[in-house]
C-alpha cells in the first residue's frame, strides 16, 4: 500500500530528484539546490507518494496568505512517475492536499496547469477545481 510522506528539509527534497526530472529534464542537483534554497525558507514542502521504495507521485506546496483569498494552500510541482500514471496516484495527493488545507484553516486551494495540459485540466475539474482566471508571465530573460 502508497505511504504519503511530508518532505520539509533540502535533503529529503533533493532525493527526489529523479521525479523532478520527469518535470524538468534539464535540472541538475545543484539548479535544484539551488531553487531549493530559495522556496523552503517560503514555507515550501513537497508530498510524496512512495511504495517499495520508489516514488511514485510528487506534489510540491505552500501555504500562503493574499489579500483577494485569503489564507490558502498552492499545489506546484505535481508530478506522477511515468510508471504509475492512471493508478489513482494523482488523486491520493490531491486528496490529502484538500485534506491538509481543511486543517490549516485554509479558505482555497490553488494551482497552476498549462494551457497546453488538457489531462491536467480534466483531472483537476474532476476534482472540484473550476478556472478562476488566467496566470500571465512575462519572460524577462531569453
Amino acid at each position: 500500500m502508497p505511504q504519503l510522506i511530508e518532505l520539509g528539509t533540502k535533503a529529503e527534497m533533493l532525493e527526489q530528484l529523479p521525479i523532478i526530472k520527469q518535470l524538468y529534464p534539464d535540472y541538475t542537483l545543484e539548479i535544484y539546490g539551488d531553487l531549493l534554497d530559495k522556496m523552503i525558507p517560503h514555507n515550501y514542502k513537497q508530498l510524496i507518494v512512495v511504495e517499495n521504495g520508489i516514488t511514485m507521485g510528487l506534489a510540491g506546496f505552500w501555504i500562503g496568505t493574499k489579500l483577494w483569498s485569503g489564507k490558502y494552500l498552492e499545489m506546484d510541482n505535481v508530478v506522477v512517475h511515468e510508471d504509475f500514471r492512471s493508478k489513482g496516484i494523482g488523486s491520493i495527493m490531491t486528496e490529502y492536499l484538500n485534506q491538509k488545507a481543511i486543517d490549516e484553516h485554509c479558505n482555497m486551494i490553488a494551482l497552476d496547469a498549462y494551457t497546453t495540459n488538457f489531462g491536467a485540466q480534466k483531472f483537476y475539474m474532476n476534482h472540484g477545481f473550476v478556472p478562476k482566471g488566467f496566470h500571465f508571465v512575462k519572460y524577462l530573460k531569453d
